[in-house]
């Protein structure tokens, strides 16, 4: 979801498409017990409109399900610009303060490398995480990348639109306080890594990319949630096991109703050795992977 919300942060928060035409079959899992049926679906958070994903039984588990559940439900534009206007920007405290004169240098060029409007001015009056994640998105968005296509936005209109009810499993403010609420010093190396890897993203995307879309969780997990846990450990931690222990506690609860559920949560929590499912497996409770 290094997705979701890191050293080649764009890789890890979002786990994106590239712009080609090609079939997918992302991976798909399902949780079961005598009346009940929940779904699991790793997603990617941007994705070009020509990118074919669908597949007979991902179509089947939509069409099953009484419900779907995503990450969150409350990220219209308007509430999203509010939380970044409150947690993300500090005029008072610029970057060049917090920053080397050798880091203040790079964070020029690699504003100016991806195209960061405002150029390295903007970044001055952002939090260090919010400088970090704006570096890391930007070069997706130039190249055409569209939140609006993004899987769980796709999924959530899909159901909208048969009637279906569609819940959060967070909100938006919750997830930006995962990086807002950073000790100083963790979120100042956020954005030291992602300046340090600000040119080292491509070709790990190609690979995460063919990963996602043929279902390749050990992929997936090596190069996401492997190296995040090995260089960034609390964000690690924060980012993934603590929200994925809280999501498999949620899966709990939909047990204890009856009926059939849709999950489609960022692909990164469903891959590695803290994914949503090892979570479930600790609570006594085996998610299945579909064929």
């Amino acid at each position: 979801m290094k997705s979701s919300l890191f050293p080649r942060l764009a890789v890890a928060l979002l786990l994106l498409l590239a712009s080609t035409c090609v079939l997918a079959k992302p991976a798909l899992w399902v949780v079961k017990d005598a009346d009940t049926t929940i779904y699991l679906f790793g997603t990617v958070h941007l994705l070009p409109n020509d990118t074919d994903w669908r597949y007979p039984a991902l179509d089947k588990a939509l069409a099953d399900s009484d419900s779907l559940t995503i990450e969150l439900t409350d990220d219209d534009p308007a509430r999203m610009q509010a939380l970044v206007l409150q947690y993300g920007l500090d005029p008072g405290h610029p970057l060049s303060g917090k920053l080397s004169a050798a880091e203040n240098a790079t964070l020029t060029r690699a504003a100016q490398t991806v195209g960061v409007p405002g150029g390295a001015n903007t970044l001055q009056m952002m939090r260090p995480w919010l400088a970090g994640l704006t570096l890391a998105v930007a070069p997706l968005l130039k190249a055409g990348l569209d939140p609006a296509h993004g899987v769980d936005k796709l999924l959530k209109a899909q159901m909208l639109a048969a009637g279906k009810p569609v819940d959060g499993l967070e909100t938006a403010e919750q997830q930006i306080r995962f990086l807002a609420d950073l000790p100083a010093d963790v979120e100042l190396e956020f954005l030291r890594s992602t300046l340090r890897d600000i040119d080292k993203g491509s070709a790990e995307l190609t690979t995460l990319i063919d990963a996602w879309k043929h279902g390749d969780v050990a992929t997936i997990a090596r190069i996401e949630d492997d190296d995040l846990a090995r260089h960034e450990p609390a964000l690690y931690q924060r980012l993934l096991v603590q929200r994925n222990q809280a999501w498999a506690t949620k899966v709990a609860a939909m047990l204890q109703q009856p009926g059939t559920v849709f999950i489609a949560v960022g692909a990164a929590h469903l891959a590695g050795p803290d994914s949503v499912q090892v979570q479930l497996h600790n609570l006594g409770i085996e998610a299945v992977r579909q064929p």
